[in-house]
């Protein structure tokens, strides 16, 4: 099984002036983020859901060309219909991808109970490990420890790790306390992975490392050796910036500030539109003010 310890960048979807994906972006995109561990695609950042079946197929086929088996890779399938995820699970290519990243249900609002039937049935069918994947802010539901180390537990080697994207300390403590010794915890919130890794997390799955890969490697790397001086140091360069990649919504603040570096176009799929201009502004000044 393929390690998924350290960044994982969440990556975007580059789209063209017509709004269709652009693959020579998206290589200069993979160009700029060589630092990272491994690769996320089709999760929240990549406007997934705004995303058709064959495009989706298209940029997977890619990645995993361009890749050549060099990093993991993590492809994004969830949703709130348990029986399309499945379908999808036993449909889609996945040939050279290593794990699957599915979010907890959205809209619907399960129980607890709910949540654990839903993947359940994910992890009976995924023909790969699935990385669990818990952000309240999006589905509306928070998945809760007890949940999460009861699907670890009882799907030991499939389910393999979880995102954990609730922001509260407290909830992933009582997961890095009490999981099984093989099963992961990524942070899903850059300005939290320093506290989470210093608790015993494992590392991330950034939107940052999209845009600033390199430190935000090298603050992930630092933190995971002990070296917290130094992990601190970078990662009070990076909070203010990456406050602003959400400022106005993700991933139209770090489509920005890829812009801003001349690496991809800054083009979002509606209902999102481009950030504000004085976000813009602010974004450059940290770029750069810390040489992000």
């Amino acid at each position: 099984m393929k390690n998924f310890k350290g960044t994982g960048v969440a990556l975007v979807t580059p789209f063209d002036s017509n709004n269709q994906v652009d693959y020579a972006a998206l290589d200069a995109l993979l160009n700029h983020t060589q630092k990272v561990d491994y690769y996320v695609v089709l999760g929240t950042t990549a406007e997934s859901v705004t995303l058709t079946a064959e495009e989706k197929h298209n940029i997977v086929r890619h990645i995993v060309e361009f890749n050549k088996g060099q990093k993991p890779i993590v492809v994004g399938i969830g949703g709130n219909n348990t029986a399309e995820v499945v379908r999808q699970l036993q449909t889609f290519d996945l040939k050279g991808v290593d794990a699957i990243l599915s979010v907890v249900p959205y809209y619907n609002k399960p129980t607890q109970e709910g949540i654990y039937a839903h993947y359940a049935e994910i992890l009976k069918h995924s023909p790969l490990p699935v990385i669990l994947y818990n952000v309240p802010g999006r589905t509306g539901v928070n998945m809760s420890a007890k949940t999460t180390l009861r699907l670890a537990n009882d799907f030991a080697g499939r389910a393999i790790a979880v995102k954990e994207a609730s922001g509260n300390l407290a909830q992933a403590a009582y997961i890095l306390r009490d999981r099984p010794s093989d099963f992961l915890v990524i942070s899903g919130d850059d300005n939290l992975t320093l506290p989470l890794i210093s608790m015993g997390a494992d590392g991330v799955i950034s939107v940052s490392a999209n845009s600033f890969p390199a430190k935000m490697c090298a603050m992930t790397n630092n933190a995971l050796m002990g070296e917290y001086a130094q992990a601190a140091a970078l990662n009070l360069e990076l909070y203010e910036a990456t406050d602003l990649l959400f400022a106005e919504g993700n991933p139209a603040g770090v489509k920005e500030a890829l812009a801003i570096k001349e690496i991809i176009g800054r083009n979002v799929r509606l209902p999102l539109v481009n950030i504000s201009e004085s976000v813009s502004e602010g974004l450059k000044e940290q770029i750069e003010k810390y040489k992000l």
